[in-house]
C-alpha cells in the first residue's frame, strides 16, 4: 500500500500546523486531517469513564471499545466523533489537555490508532498532520514537512487562543505547558517526535500563515497567489 501522493506536517505544539495543514488542503484539493483529535478524543473518554491515563493496558482496552472518527466538513475543516457523539467542542476543553500526553506515549495504543489514520490516507489524497506523520504513520510520503517555531511564540499563540476562549491562564503557565509537552513527545520511546528523513524544515517563528503555506507550495513544486 502507498501514501506516496499524501503530506505530511509534523511538528511541536503550538507551532500552527494544524491551521497550516488545513490551508494548504483547501489550496491543494487534498483532504485535512489532524491526528492529534484522535488522542485528544481518547483522552477524553478516559476522563469519562475514569481510567487512569498512564495505565497502558486500561487506555488500549479503552481505544478498542470506542469508535473515534473523523468526518471531513464542507469547508475543509473537521470534526471529531466520539461514539457517535461530535466532540470536536469537548476535546479542547483543558482537563483533557492535561491528558493527552500521558494517553499518547503508551506504544500499544499508538500501533492501534495508526491504522486508523493510515485507513484515512487510502481513501484520497490528504494533508495529515501530528507528530509522527513522517516518520512513522506515513512514512512513504514523497513530501513531507516539520513545522517549527520558538518556545516563546509557540506559547504566545496557545495563549492567544485560550484567551479567545475565555480561559484565564498566565503566559507563564501556558510556557510550561509547551515545554513539558515538548520533553513527553521528544523523549518518548516509542515514535518520538523528530524530523523525518527528507522533510524540509520551516521555522514559522516570524513568518504568517499564508507565508508557511507559499513557502510549502514552492517546496511542492506549485506556486500560490
Amino acid at each position: 500500500m502507498s501514501y506516496r501522493r499524501s503530506i505530511a506536517i509534523d511538528g511541536p505544539a503550538g507551532s500552527g500546523k494544524s491551521t497550516v495543514a488545513r490551508g494548504l488542503a483547501r489550496m491543494l484539493g487534498y483532504r485535512y486531517v489532524s491526528t492529534g483529535d484522535i488522542y485528544r478524543a481518547l483522552a477524553l473518554a478516559t476522563l469519562r469513564k475514569g481510567v487512569d491515563p498512564t495505565d497502558e493496558q486500561e487506555v488500549e482496552r479503552l481505544a478498542l471499545e470506542s469508535r473515534i472518527e473523523l468526518h471531513e466538513t464542507a469547508d475543509g475543516g473537521q470534526r471529531t466523533f466520539l461514539n457517535g457523539e461530535d466532540v470536536s467542542d469537548a476535546i479542547r476543553r483543558a482537563d483533557v489537555d492535561g491528558v493527552v500526553s500521558p494517553v499518547s506515549v503508551h506504544p500499544r495504543v499508538r500501533a492501534w490508532l495508526i491504522g486508523l489514520q493510515r485507513s484515512l490516507a487510502n481513501e484520497r489524497d490528504i494533508v495529515m498532520d501530528g507528530r509522527d506523520i513522517g516518520t512513522v504513520v506515513l512514512p512513504e510520503s514523497e513530501h513531507k514537512f516539520f513545522l517549527t517555531a520558538s518556545p516563546e511564540e509557540r506559547a504566545r499563540r496557545r495563549h492567544k487562543e485560550y484567551e479567545a476562549k475565555g480561559r484565564a491562564v498566565s503566559f507563564d503557565e501556558v510556557l510550561q505547558g509547551v515545554l513539558s509537552r515538548d520533553a513527553i513527545d521528544s523523549g518518548r520511546a516509542t515514535a518520538p517526535l523528530v524530523v523525518a528523513p527528507g522533510a524540509v524544515v520551516i521555522d514559522c517563528t516570524n513568518m504568517s500563515v499564508a507565508q508557511v503555506i507559499g513557502e510549502m507550495l514552492r517546496a511542492l513544486g506549485r506556486t500560490g497567489n
